[in-house]
């Protein structure tokens, strides 16, 4: 966990909580954590449900790990140090959009499992939703939309999930979807109907 380097700093309450911001919406706040190998799909059926969510009137958002780093995160690359930062800023963020009883969809590697926990342990229980989008090296090698496979193997890009970097696939996801087998519409379905069937589509 990051240092609080900041002093002279106070707590505020704020005076409408989480219970009226509820009700407002209609559904309660949580935070979708999509996490899975580059290319296993994570990004589509994140905005996939996004969509569906939309339609019956659900407040969503998306962080998208290559959108948050043109600006948020921009000044950070790809150590396991800075991976954990732009995971850290992450959560907060989510955090925040959580507390706003916002449905918020994220898709990041996030390859490393103490990460993930880290951002678990911010929000209340039943908050964090993680979800293992489960594709195989294979699978996402010969998708490889963006050629990044292609450059790891090449020796062009250093520090590669999946490649020369590991990744710590979840243990305890609340949900795993077949990247492999079944289609983004079919894996976007499977989520709505888990937040759905756990009630998160109500306050």
């Amino acid at each position: 966990m990051a240092e609080q380097k900041a002093t002279n700093v106070t707590w505020h309450e704020h005076r409408v909580g989480n219970e009226e911001r509820n009700q407002l919406n209609g559904h309660k706040g949580a935070v979708i954590w999509f996490t899975g190998l580059s290319a296993c799909g994570k990004s589509t059926v994140a905005n996939t449900v996004d969509h569906l969510l939309h339609q019956k009137g659900v407040h969503t958002y998306v962080l998208d790990g290559d959108n948050v780093r043109m600006g948020l995160n921009k000044n950070l690359g790809f150590s396991a140090e800075d991976r954990a930062e732009n995971i850290r800023r992450i959560g907060e963020v989510a955090s925040l959009f959580n507390n706003a009883s916002i449905l918020t969809l994220t898709a990041f590697i996030s390859p490393y499992k103490e990460d993930r926990d880290n951002v678990r342990k911010l929000l209340g229980d039943g908050e964090f939703i993680e979800v293992y989008v489960n594709a195989s090296l294979e699978t996402c090698e010969a998708r490889d939309p963006k050629g990044l496979y292609k450059k790891a193997r090449a020796g062009e890009i250093k520090g590669f999930t999946g490649i020369d970097d590991p990744y710590e696939a979840p243990e305890k996801a609340e949900l795993v979807l077949d990247a492999d087998n079944k289609s983004i519409d079919d894996l976007a379905e499977e989520v709505v109907a888990y937040l759905e069937a756990k009630g998160y589509l109500k306050s």
